[in-house]
């Protein structure tokens, strides 16, 4: 893909630079002649040696500079904004996770409220040709109609994270018409691959896999009502956003530079035909076969029976169209693993 929407001479600054769309993301913009800045406060929320070992790649590029720093210090983050004068602005800076919302709630109103809030505030004391914000599936809550349409009612989220979400698209919303800061948000379904979270289920699944400990699954060993999730792979999520930074959004009937996307697969998997491909996979890898020891379990509170995109909107608007399958992402996964982990 020839990126000739980067300009070469801004400025991108990127929140969550040390996360696993954060990483990519930036290391694409760095690929193509762009300048990054980049913000994390590296928690401890997974693996902080992950962490360091993304901003490891980064740091090899000259036009890439890295400050450690939490969004919800606000003063902070203003000086940041004058001293950088960013022309594009990617906030992926997050609290993840629904399932970690019900036992950590304060930490998701930290960084996705306040945290949120502040980048808007810098945003209108410093004005950017564009603000790129991330929301979430789980936004959609547990909508029966199917696929997801980003004009579909979403005011009954079902987690913490979910309504924090929700909350961003409003407040992104509310700045662009009060302040006119073009803004674009995205809600991510289930994105997955190399150099992933740990806390998501197929990188889970497969450090207890090398733990020698069962897997849990969420849905209560019913096969014929499986959960279904719509996995996207890394590399088409962020050639989505790199097609958006400078896709300006147009202005609405009330003359308002705002919009969201649904950015996924549009090709929803059942959660064991993703185990099982996710065993093939590893299998590959290792030179042996794979079968992961399983335990079923209720859903789990505040999870969605499903998630399916409808990417029509996005198609539209950048000719957005994925083309990683299952099984060539996992494969990909789980090569990177036991690369990273340098496992015989």
């Amino acid at each position: 893909m020839n990126y000739k929407e980067i300009k070469t001479d801004n400025i991108y600054l990127v929140t969550g630079t040390a996360g696993f769309i954060g990483y990519f993301l930036s290391k694409s913009i760095l690929e193509h002649g762009g300048k990054v800045i980049g913000i994390d406060n590296l928690n401890d929320y997974y693996d902080v040696n992950l962490k360091y070992s993304r901003l490891n790649n980064l740091e090899s590029f000259d036009k890439f500079s890295f400050i450690k720093f939490d969004i919800s210090e606000k003063e902070n983050l203003l000086q940041i904004f004058k001293e950088y004068k960013p022309d594009i602005v990617v906030n992926l800076a997050a609290q993840a996770g629904v399932r970690y919302s019900l036992q950590n709630p304060d930490a998701y109103i930290k960084s996705n409220i306040l945290g949120f809030f502040n980048i808007l505030e810098a945003c209108r004391y410093h004005p950017v040709e564009h603000l790129i914000y991330a929301s979430s599936s789980s936004v959609y809550g547990a909508n029966k109609k199917v696929p997801f349409e980003e004009t579909d009612f979403v005011d009954k989220p079902i987690s913490l994270y979910a309504a924090t979400k929700k909350s961003n698209e409003l407040m992104a919303y509310t700045y662009s018409h009060l302040y006119n800061i073009p803004a674009t948000g995205l809600r991510f379904f289930t994105v997955y691959g190399p150099w992933g979270r740990p806390d998501m289920a197929y990188f889970d699944f497969t450090n207890k896999y090398f733990k020698g400990e069962p897997i849990k699954i969420f849905n209560n060993g019913d096969f014929e009502h499986d959960l279904y999730r719509d996995f996207t792979y890394i590399d088409d999520i962020v050639e989505g956003i790199m097609k958006l930074l400078n896709c300006i959004p147009k202005e609405d009937e009330n003359g308002v530079s705002h919009v969201v996307y649904n950015i996924g697969n549009n090709k929803p998997v059942k959660l064991m035909d993703f185990i099982h491909t996710l065993e093939i996979c590893l299998s590959n890898s290792l030179g042996r076969k794979v079968v992961f020891e399983k335990v079923y379990e209720p859903i789990k509170l505040g999870d969605v029976p499903a998630t399916y995109a409808s990417t029509k909107l996005l198609e539209e608007a950048i000719a957005f169209k994925p083309k990683t399958s299952i099984e060539e992402g996992l494969q990909k996964f789980t090569d990177w693993y036991v690369n990273y982990y340098n496992i015989k």
